[in-house]
């Protein structure tokens, strides 16, 4: 019989690629990673590993393996579903993960919802970029997270996770005069001799700015790096830099500051564990924050 522990870290190292990383993330020591996955290739019959310098590939067995392991985990989170439906009582914790500007402007009014619908339910939130999302949710550090995508960054699949769609914002160019031009593209280029102020590399944001303006025919001059919306538009109206800003990030923006509508667009969703959606406190969790942006 194959241990299902193992399988969730044969499945962590087909997405992370090294036993080390693995070990960081679900907190065990690399050699104890490697006796786990030793073991599961006793219990398999096969060779699921092999080596290839610094970092482990999957055999064709072992991606087989990491497939139906895909599939077992996600009947293990449909079969927690039901039984926490069947409890009837919905109680406990649910842990949030949420970018900065969710949890500003989206979050206090949700979770008061939820503590009037349902007070038995303890929500912990931890703010968190987009781009870390998926391994905390996979690891089971987080029950539900909000995650967004932008039309120049669209979402990395991941077979171990859905989302439902929650909000569909649009994106603003920034600046102190009012920027010209007919479209996206011509109205980026007037700005393309400016300073930018980008977000920290590596975020979804700061990849979103980079490649619209790319698009646009450019590449951004960065002077600084902020990934705080209030501060952004707090640099612009002092004539530091111009930015792309989204609408839940351009709310009050201080004097000074033009906001110029553009057709890009930034998704949010609610993201879980796949199988995990049918949970009471997901579905309780989701209603609220649609009440939320209603």
């Amino acid at each position: 019989m194959l241990d299902v522990r193992r399988l969730r870290l044969l499945r962590e190292l087909a997405y992370r690629g090294t036993i080390a990383a693995v070990a960081e993330a679900l907190t065990f020591t690399p050699s104890a990673v490697s006796q786990q996955l030793a073991a599961l290739e006793r219990e398999a019959g096969v060779a699921l590993l092999e080596r290839t310098g610094r970092r482990v590939a999957l055999t064709p067995a072992g991606v087989t393996l990491v497939r139906h392991a895909e599939a077992v985990l996600e009947r293990l989170e449909q079969a927690a579903a039901e039984l926490a439906a069947a409890k009837g009582d919905l109680s406990g914790t649910v842990r949030i993960g949420a970018f900065p500007t969710a949890t500003r402007a989206i979050l206090p009014s949700a979770l008061a919802a939820l503590a009037r619908s349902h007070p038995g339910l303890d929500p912990m939130v931890d703010e968190v970029d987009p781009a870390e999302v998926a391994p905390r949710l996979r690891a089971g550090e987080l029950d539900v997270a909000l995650v967004h995508e932008y039309d120049f960054v669209p979402a990395e699949p991941d077979l171990a996770l859905d989302a439902v769609p929650l909000l569909d914002e649009p994106m603003y160019l920034a600046t102190v005069r009012p920027a010209g031009g007919e479209g996206d593209a011509a109205t980026l280029l007037t700005c393309r001799d400016a300073p930018w102020i980008v977000s920290t590399p590596g975020t979804l944001c700061h990849t979103m700015t980079v490649r619209a303006c790319q698009a646009a025919g450019f590449s951004p001059r960065v002077r600084h790096h902020i990934d705080d919306f209030a501060t952004v538009l707090a640099m612009v109206a002092v004539g530091q830099g111009v930015a792309l800003v989204p609408e839940l990030g351009a709310a009050d923006p201080p004097d000074g500051v033009t906001l110029t509508a553009l057709s890009m667009r930034r998704r949010t969703r609610v993201a879980f564990r796949r199988g995990a959606g049918g949970h009471p406190a997901a579905v309780a969790l989701i209603a609220a924050l649609r009440s939320a942006v209603r």
